[in-house]
C-alpha cells in the first residue's frame, strides 16, 4: 500500500524568490526560477545539507551543534498572505517580506498540510514539507519597516498562516507559472498525541 496518496486539489506557483546573504536583512528579491537540489535553493542563503541549531531546538540540541538541514526553503500561500494583510489592516503582505522562496496558491489551509506531505512540481522536483513556519520577530521588523505601527502585530496575527518550511526530496527547477501536485501521508494521526501535548 502507498504510503502517500495524491489529493484532488492542484496548487500553482505565482512568485519564486531568493536571498544569497541573510545578515542585511530577511527578505528576499523576486526572481523567474529557482533550481532546486538536494542541498536546498541553489545561491540561497538558507540552501545546505545541514545547518546549525538554533532556538528552535533547544530542547534537543545545544545551540550551533551541525545538523539536518529541514529548513532549506519557506513557502507562503497567497490566500493566506491576504489573511494575515487582512489581519493586520494593510494592504498586503509581501512574501519577500517573510523569507518565503515560493508563493503558492489554490492549496486550501496551506499552512496546515501534515508534515512529510510532498509537493511536486511541472519539472519533477519535489519538496517534503517538514513543519509549519511559526511566525516571529524577523518578518515582523521588515513588515515595520514598510508600515509604521503595524509590523509588531504579525506574530500573533500570522500563526498557521505563514506557511511551511521544507526541503528537496528531487532536484530540479520550479518556475512561476508551475503547477503543483499534492501527496498526502496516508498513516493515522497518532491517538495518544493531544493527551501529551496537555501534559497529562
Amino acid at each position: 500500500m502507498a504510503q502517500l496518496k495524491e489529493i484532488s486539489c492542484t496548487g500553482r506557483v505565482i512568485g519564486c524568490y531568493l536571498s544569497r546573504d541573510r545578515k542585511p536583512s530577511l527578505e528576499k528579491i523576486a526572481t523567474d526560477r529557482l533550481e532546486i537540489t538536494l542541498d536546498g535553493v541553489v545561491g540561497d542563503c538558507h540552501a545546505g545539507r545541514t545547518r546549525a541549531s538554533d532556538s528552535r531546538t533547544l530542547k534537543q540540541y545545544p545551540r550551533n551543534i551541525d545538523i539536518f538541514n529541514s529548513r532549506q526553503f519557506s513557502i507562503a500561500s497567497v490566500e493566506e498572505l491576504a489573511e494575515v494583510a487582512t489581519r493586520m489592516e494593510i494592504p498586503e503582505v509581501k512574501p519577500e517580506w517573510i523569507g518565503a522562496n515560493l508563493l503558492v496558491r489554490d492549496i486550501p489551509h496551506f499552512t496546515l498540510l501534515p508534515p512529510a506531505s510532498r509537493l511536486m512540481f511541472s519539472s519533477g522536483a519535489t519538496v517534503i514539507v517538514d513543519l509549519e513556519n511559526h511566525p516571529c520577530k524577523y518578518p515582523a521588523d521588515v513588515i515595520e519597516r514598510h508600515h509604521p505601527g503595524k509590523g509588531l502585530a504579525f506574530p500573533k496575527v500570522a500563526m498557521k498562516k505563514r506557511g511551511v518550511v521544507a526541503y528537496t526530496e528531487k532536484s530540479g527547477a520550479i518556475a512561476v507559472g508551475d503547477t503543483i501536485r499534492i501527496f498526502v501521508p496516508t498513516q493515522e494521526a497518532w491517538p495518544h498525541r493531544e493527551r501529551f501535548l496537555r501534559g497529562e
